[in-house]
């Protein structure tokens, strides 16, 4: 999946696949990459509009989806 590189200090790079609904985040201390699943394309854009994609993150995305580290 490509990933876009965001400013953010907490995440490094972030990407999305429509048809599975899939978000992709690479974390900028620990360098894992993990996937969360089933997202809806409107979340993704919400954390993309995030003025803190870390905060938005936490609140809109973590322990809301299946995930699974992948790197």
């Amino acid at each position: 999946m490509n990933r876009d590189m965001v400013d953010s200090s907490m995440i490094a790079s972030i990407g999305y696949e429509q048809c599975s609904g899939t978000l992709e985040v690479e974390f900028r201390s620990s360098g894992q990459i993990w996937q969360y699943y089933d997202v809806p394309e409107s979340s993704y854009y919400d954390l993309r509009a995030a003025g803190s994609l870390g905060k938005a993150f936490n609140a809109i995305i973590k322990g809301q989806f299946r995930e699974a580290r992948i790197g």
